[in-house]
C-alpha cells in the first residue's frame, strides 16, 4: 500500500511539474502567461460577446462594441486564461443531455426534492405543441448548462392527471429554485409568463429569478451595518460592482452554495461617498471579496482565479467542502492508488487482472467502511468545535499561492481528460519497467510466467486449499510438487488417507533464528589443521557408518528450492572449529543413545556463547551431519532450543520433515523457551 501511495505522489508531483512546463512554452511561443491581464479594448466583438455570455450577462441591447466593452469591465477583470478557457468552449460542439419526465414521482425525485440546483422545465400540454421550439430549446439547453442550471421535459401525455392537478392546462415553462436561503429548504416553482418566446428574454428571466435571492446592498449604511453583522454564516463573499445585477454565474453559485457560503451584492452606482469603502480597504471596483473569520482575502489575484462559474466553483469547494466532496476526492485517491497495483505486479497478464480487481475490491470497501463510523461521528453535537477548527485549516491553506496553482492544474487536467489518461498511463509503464528490472536483478522467476503457467500454479494452489486441512493462517506457496511429479495427484486418489496429511507452509523458515558462529579465540592454521586431522581419524570410525546411512535416506528429499538461500555460504562441516567446549546442556530425549552436542576436540578455546539467542541450546555439532561448528558458519535455531548447520536444517525441513531431527518437536510451533542452567563453581569440563 505505502509503494503504491508514493507511486501516487511521484505522479501527482509529475504533473505539477509538467503543468508549469506547459506554461513555460505557452510564455515561450505567445508571449503571455495565463494569470496576465487582457484590455478589452483590443478585443473583437465576438470575443467581447462570448466573455459576456461565460459570465452570464445579457447583451442583446447593446449593439456597439462600446457598450459590451464597457459591460465586460464592469463586471471584472479579463485575465488571458479566461479568454482562451471562453473560446475553446464555444468552439467545442458538445450536445448537452436533457432529461425527460416520465411521470409525478420522476419529476418529483430530480425537481422538487433537489434542494441545491436550479431546473429549467418545458411542460408539453396534452395535444399542444411545445412552448420552445426544438432549434431554441437547444440554444437554451446549451446557454443555462454553463451555469450548472439543469434542464428537462414534461410531457403531460404520461402523467394527464398531476398535470391537472398542477393547473398545466397550456405548454409552459417551469423554473425550480431554493425558496430560503438554509441548506435542504423548501423548492418554489415559478413559471414563464413572458410574451416573447426567445432565448434572450427567457435566459433574463432566469437570471432576474435567481439574483433575487441574493442580499443586495444599495447604500454605504446598509454596508456597514451587513460588514460589521455577525450571523450563521462563517464564510461571505461580496461583489462591489456598477451593475443592474450579478453575473448569472454568481447567482447560481449562491444556489449551490446554500447555507454554506452568503453572497452578497454591493451595488456602487449611484454612491456618492465611498468613504466606507476604503476604511474596509476596497479602493476599485469591480471587485470580489471573501470575508472570512480569518481575515479578507481578494479573489482573482492569484493564479486560476478567473471570473467564472467553474473557477469560482473550484476556489469555493475548497474552501468550505461539504462532507460529499471530501469523499469523493477520497474515493478518486484510492482508485487511482489501487490502479497503480497494474503496473507494480509482474508476471502474466491475467495475473495483473486479477490482482487489480482484488486490489479494488479490498480498498473501496475499506474505504466506504471507514467512512461509515466518520460520518457517525460528525453527527455528535460535542464535534462542532473539532469541524469548526477543520473549517479553519482548510480556509488557511487553501488561500496560499501553492493551492492556487493545485486548483488551476486541477481545472486544466479535468477539462483535457486525454492528457490526464495518457500521463497516468506513461507513469504506470515507467513504474512497470523498474520494477521489471529490479525483480530481474532478483533473479525473481515470475517476471517471465505467461498466462497458462499462472493459472495452473493458481490451479495448483486453489486444489491444496482445497484437498488439504489447512494447517496455519499464513499464504501457501504457488509452486506444487504436481509440476515435478504429475502422478502425484493418481497417487493421492489411490490412496484417500492421504487427503488428510496437512500441507505445511515453509515460509516460517525465514523467520526463524540465525546467526554466526564465534569463539572467544582465535587459533593458528596449523593448530586448526592439527585438530581437525586428530579429530577426523578419532571420530572415523564411529561416524563414518551413520552419517553415510543418513545421508543416502536424505539425499533425494532434501534437494529443492530453498537450496539456493544458502548457496555461497562456507559448508560448515568442512573444517574443525578450534573451539573446545568439553560441555552442552541439554535435556533428556527418546530417541538415540549418542548424546547431543559432544565434542572431543583437543583444542582450548572456548565458543562465544553471548551470541547465541538465550533460548537456545549450548552445542557445538549438527546431528544432520554429525560434524562440528567451524568458526563464522552460519547456524539455524529451531523452537525447541535444538542447533543446527543452516544447510542442513534448512533441506531438512524443506524435504517436508516438519519437525526438529532430535526431539521430534513441530519445527512451526513455538516453545517455552529453554532456560540454562547456572553451572557450579566446581563443573569442571568433562
Amino acid at each position: 500500500m505505502w509503494v503504491k501511495l508514493c507511486c501516487l505522489l511521484l505522479y501527482f508531483l509529475a504533473l505539477f511539474v509538467l503543468a508549469r512546463v506547459f506554461e513555460a512554452v505557452a510564455w515561450y511561443e505567445s508571449g503571455f502567461l495565463a494569470t496576465q491581464l487582457v484590455d478589452p479594448v483590443a478585443l473583437s466583438f465576438r470575443k467581447l460577446r462570448t466573455i459576456l455570455e461565460c459570465r452570464g450577462l445579457g447583451h442583446s441591447g447593446l449593439p456597439e462594441k462600446k457598450d459590451v466593452r464597457e459591460l465586460v469591465e464592469k463586471s471584472g477583470d479579463l485575465m488571458e486564461g479566461e479568454l482562451y478557457s471562453a473560446l475553446k468552449e464555444e468552439e467545442a460542439s458538445e450536445s448537452v443531455s436533457s432529461t425527460n419526465f416520465s411521470g409525478e414521482m420522476h419529476f418529483y425525485e430530480l425537481v422538487e426534492d433537489t434542494k441545491d440546483g436550479i431546473w429549467l422545465v418545458q411542460v408539453v400540454a396534452n395535444d399542444r405543441s411545445p412552448l420552445v421550439g426544438k432549434v431554441h430549446w437547444e440554444k437554451m439547453v446549451k446557454k443555462v448548462s454553463r451555469f450548472g442550471i439543469r434542464t428537462g421535459t414534461f410531457n403531460c401525455s404520461s402523467d394527464p392527471r398531476y398535470c391537472r392537478r398542477r393547473g398545466w392546462l397550456k405548454s409552459t415553462l417551469i423554473m425550480s429554485v431554493p425558496q430560503t436561503s438554509t441548506s435542504k429548504g423548501k423548492v418554489m416553482l415559478k413559471e414563464y409568463s413572458g410574451r416573447k418566446i426567445e432565448v434572450e428574454h427567457i435566459f433574463k428571466w432566469i437570471t432576474a429569478h435567481a439574483a433575487s435571492r441574493i442580499k443586495t446592498i444599495y447604500n454605504s449604511e446598509h454596508l456597514k451595518e451587513e460588514w460589521n453583522k455577525s450571523d450563521q454564516y462563517r464564510v461571505k463573499i461580496y461583489l462591489f460592482a456598477n451593475l443592474d445585477q450579478p453575473p448569472a454565474f454568481f447567482s447560481a453559485l449562491s444556489v449551490k452554495f446554500t447555507g454554506r457560503v452568503e453572497f452578497i451584492f454591493v451595488n456602487v452606482e449611484n454612491w456618492d461617498n465611498k468613504s466606507y469603502m476604503a476604511e474596509i480597504g476596497i479602493y476599485k471596483t469591480p471587485s470580489y471579496i471573501l470575508r472570512t473569520p480569518e481575515g479578507i482575502y481578494r479573489y482573482g489575484n492569484n493564479t486560476g482565479e478567473f471570473i467564472s462559474l467553474r473557477a469560482m466553483d473550484s476556489f469555493l469547494r475548497s474552501l468550505q467542502p461539504e462532507v460529499n466532496d471530501l469523499f469523493v476526492l477520497s474515493l478518486v485517491l484510492v482508485n487511482l492508488m489501487a490502479w497503480m497495483d497494474l503496473f507494480i505486479t509482474q508476471g502474466a497478464t491475467i495475473k495483473r487482472f486479477v490482482v487489480l480487481i482484488s486490489t479494488l475490491g479490498t480498498y473501496n470497501s475499506l474505504l466506504i467502511i471507514s467512512w461509515l463510523p466518520v460520518l457517525g461521528f460528525l453527527q455528535l453535537p460535542y464535534l462542532d468545535s473539532f469541524y469548526e477548527y477543520s473549517l479553519k485549516l482548510f480556509r488557511y491553506s487553501n488561500t496560499t499561492t501553492l493551492a492556487s496553482w493545485v486548483r488551476a492544474d486541477w481545472m486544466f487536467y479535468s477539462s483535457h481528460p486525454a492528457l490526464f489518461l495518457s500521463t497516468y498511463l506513461g507513469h504506470g509503464l515507467l513504474i512497470d519497467y523498474f520494477e521489471k528490472k529490479r525483480r530481474r536483478n532478483n533473479n525473481t522467476d515470475e517476471v517471465n510466467a505467461n498466462n497458462l503457467e499462472w493459472l495452473s500454479s493458481l490451479w495448483d494452489w486453489y486444489t491444496s486449499y482445497l484437498f488439504h486441512p489447512i494447517a496455519s493462517f499464513q499464504h501457501f506457496p504457488f509452486d506444487s510438487d504436481w509440476d515435478e511429479d504429475p502422478d502425484l495427484f493418481l497417487e493421492r486418489l489411490a490412496f484417500p488417507d492421504l487427503w488428510l496429511h496437512p500441507l505445511i507452509p515453509t515460509d516460517y523458515i525465514k523467520n526463524l533464528p540465525m546467526w554466526r558462529f564465534k569463539c572467544l579465540g582465535v587459533h593458528s592454521d596449523e593448530e586448526m589443521l592439527e585438530t581437525f586431522q586428530d579429530s577426523e581419524s578419532d571420530s572415523d570410525s564411529e561416524n563414518k557408518e551413520v552419517f553415510s546411512s543418513e545421508k543416502e535416506v536424505s539425499e533425494d528429499d532434501e534437494l529443492n528450492t530453498f537450496h539456493r538461500r544458502s548457496e555461497g555460504e562456507p559448508r560448515c562441516g568442512a573444517e574443525t572449529c578450534s573451539c573446545a567446549n568439553k560441555y552442552c546442556h541439554r535435556e533428556p530425549y527418546e530417541r538415540k543413545a549418542r548424546s547431543y552436542g559432544s565434542y572431543s576436540t583437543a583444542g582450548d578455546m572456548e565458543p562465544d556463547w553471548s551470541a547465541w539467542p538465550s533460548e537456545m541450546l549450548h552445542c557445538t555439532e549438527c546431528v544432520v551431519c554429525l560434524e562440528n561448528f567451524a568458526n563464522g558458519c552460519l547456524l539455524v535455531g529451531l523452537p525447541c532450543g535444538h542447533v543446527f548447520h543452516q544447510n542442513c536444517i534448512v533441506m531438512w525441513l524443506a524435504g517436508g520433515r516438519h519437525c526438529c531431527p532430535v526431539c521430534r518437536w513441530a519445527s512451526y510451533k513455538k516453545k517455552h523457551p529453554y532456560t540454562h542452567p547456572q553451572p557450579l563453581s566446581n563443573d569442571t569440563p568433562s
